[in-house]
């Protein structure tokens, strides 16, 4: 057996991963439209895992690798690109992630992961010190993977709202930054995501000195993750999520409503044009 094109570390792994995937279909004699039929995902969705704009969650591959009959292989190809690639205190956010039924979220300096394009959350990600490359593009196939809740029959409901800094803010410069405007703009077209803006003119100090998220799951209590230098936090205690809450209320309501808020983020797109 051939050694697959994604294990060549030349290349990014999603790149690597969706040639490969490409090359199983081909082989099998299916187009991209009757192999989303087959597996119960959108050609849209196939076509982007394809190019290596977008990962795939576990459901996914399992689906994809079955109609190609890969015996396994492209699953344990995916799960080599992704194991490891989020820190062990991160990974009990991401199953309260799976399960929640709404997330709210505050970002003073960035976009949050579950709106970010590829090329942003690479920048993002690459700014850890010391990271090597190769656990760049893992974290970062991780962190689309993260994305794959939207896709669900019944997705989060998602609020966001972000420091307006967050817009102008250059992170890997002019295209990459309009690009992820242009995401946010896409993102909030959908009826459960929310995006709000606070402007920078209001001089608002709450929550400059970190992001957070809010899980609310369906009969549990909500969880929150509170962002620091080192690492996050994450926790369930009634004294830190009523905190935390507290805050996020106080953000909400210094933050411009929403069709205000998408007027800001196209006038910092036109900007970065």
């Amino acid at each position: 057996m051939s050694v697959p094109a994604a294990l060549d570390p030349a290349i990014k792994p999603l790149v690597q991963l969706g040639a490969e995937l490409r090359k199983r279909r081909r082989m099998v004699g299916l187009s991209q439209e009757r192999l989303a039929v087959l597996i119960q995902f959108s050609p849209s969705l196939v076509g982007f895992i394809e190019r290596g704009q977008r990962t795939a969650s576990h459901n996914f591959m399992q689906r994809y690798d079955d109609a190609v009959g890969a015996d396994g292989e492209l699953v344990r190809l995916w799960a080599s690109l992704t194991r490891g690639a989020s820190p062990i205190w991160f990974r009990s956010w991401l199953d309260v992630e799976q399960e929640a039924h709404a997330l709210h979220s505050w970002e003073p300096l960035y976009v949050p992961g579950l709106l970010q394009t590829v090329d942003y959350a690479r920048v993002v990600i690459r700014g850890e010190p010391g990271i090597s490359e190769a656990q760049v593009e893992k974290a970062v196939a991780a962190r689309m993977e993260r994305q794959e809740i939207f896709g669900r029959a019944n997705p989060p409901m998602l609020r966001v709202v972000l420091d307006e800094g967050v817009l102008h803010r250059p992170i890997g410069g002019k295209e990459i930054l309009h690009a992820q405007l242009e995401r946010l703009l896409e993102a909030a077209e959908y009826p459960r995501i929310g995006i709000q803006i606070i402007p920078l003119e209001l001089g608002v100090t709450t929550g400059l000195l970190g992001g957070f998220a809010i899980a609310q799951i369906p009969g549990s209590p909500d969880n929150v993750y509170i962002e620091s230098a080192t690492h996050g936090h994450v926790t369930s205690r009634p004294e830190h999520v009523q905190a935390i809450q507290s805050r996020y209320d106080a953000l909400r309501a210094a933050a411009q409503p929403e069709h205000v808020s998408l007027e800001l983020i196209r006038e910092a797109e036109k900007q970065w044009t």
